[in-house]
Parts: structure tokens; C-alpha cells; sequence
């Protein structure tokens, strides 16, 4: 893989500086009491600087995503390699979703205060958390296909996925700190051990 070049790194650099800005005002101020105008001048870049690397305020909360998202394919992929063929199994399946996301999940505990921020505005703002589940059900596709290269069925692959999606779901609404999610998921995740196994 090739060294990112100046621009890139750059690039990167706005970005982090408006996201920053943004979740250190949203936990200071709350969601709604925060423009876009509060968060680029926080950055110390203008509107239209924001609006190139965000459709809206909305898109800043899921920051992440993107880069989580990979990484959680690229782990399913070897998982699910690990696996194969995964047939029928659902709990093969599960497995390797499982695995995937334990390693997903490191990021969310590696910023504990923005973790925090982003849990309590998906809990108070059901606008949010609707963009959460849409976004999540785009993933979801990425998830099955991954499951599918590997010899899963659609079926044993679409289910486990909407299964561990809402695992994910549930501990997100249910965790008292947002550190315990992980713990949450993973409890959740055993929990499925004993219907599949």
C-alpha cells in the first residue's frame, strides 16, 4: 500500500479538526443547539470547507463508519475464510460476525468521550438513530456478501447478520456506559451460543 501523500494527510487533518469540534460541541451543547456554522468556526475552517467532507450535521456523528465498516469486512473476510465453508452453519456464521465485531468494537473504547457523546445523542435523538439503522441495513449487504464468498447460504448469511445487528442494536440502547458495549455485545453474542450450538 502506498504512503499517503501531503494532500491526503491534509485532507485527514481538516477532517479530524471538524469532527473533534463537532463532538466537543454536541457534549458541551447538546445536538440541536449546534450549527454547522459553531463547528466549522470551532475547526477553524469555513462552511464550505464542512460541507466538502459533510452533507450535514447529521454525517458527522457517523464519522467513523466508513473506516469501521472496512475494517469489520476485512476481519469477516479472514473469519469467514477461517470458516469455510460456512454452508448452512449458522453458528459458523455467527462466528465469524462475531470475531468481527469483537475487533469493531476496540475503536469505540479506544475514544471513551466521544464514545459517550455519540451513545447519548443516538439515545435522545430518534432522528439519529433512524440514520443509524438505515445506514446499518446498507452495511448489512456488505456483511452477507462477505458471508456468501465464503459458502454461506443466503439464508444462514442474512440471518446472522440481522441477528448480530440487532445484538449491536440492543446493546446500544441498554448499555449504562458506553465503555461496556463491547462486554454488552459480547454477552449478547454468548447468549446466541446456546440457540445455535
Amino acid at each position: 500500500m502506498p504512503a499517503e501523500s501531503l494532500q491526503e494527510r491534509k485532507r485527514q487533518k481538516v477532517r479530524n479538526a471538524i469532527v473533534t469540534a463537532a463532538y466537543e460541541l454536541f457534549g458541551e451543547r447538546g445536538f440541536d443547539d449546534v450549527t454547522v456554522t459553531q463547528i466549522a468556526e470551532r475547526a477553524e475552517v469555513g462552511r464550505t470547507t464542512f460541507f466538502r467532507y459533510f452533507g450535514d450535521k447529521q454525517e458527522v456523528v457517523f464519522a467513523d463508519d466508513e473506516r469501521t465498516i472496512a475494517a469489520l469486512i476485512g476481519t469477516l473476510r479472514r473469519e469467514a475464510e477461517r470458516r469455510a465453508p460456512i454452508g448452512d452453519s449458522l453458528a459458523d456464521a455467527l462466528g465469524a460476525i462475531r470475531a468481527a465485531t469483537r475487533e469493531g468494537l476496540t475503536g469505540w473504547t479506544a475514544t471513551p468521550a466521544r464514545s459517550a457523546v455519540h451513545a447519548r445523542l443516538l439515545r435522545r435523538h430518534p432522528e439519529l438513530m433512524a440514520r443509524l439503522l438505515l445506514k446499518q441495513q446498507q452495511e448489512a449487504t456488505l456483511i452477507v456478501d462477505a458471508l456468501t464468498e465464503h459458502g454461506a447460504t443466503p439464508m444462514a448469511a442474512t440471518l446472522a447478520t440481522q441477528v448480530s445487528l440487532a445484538c449491536l442494536y440492543t446493546a446500544m440502547q441498554t448499555a449504562d456506559d458506553p465503555a461496556s458495549l463491547p462486554e454488552l455485545v459480547e454477552e449478547f453474542f454468548a447468549r446466541l451460543d446456546g440457540l445455535t450450538g
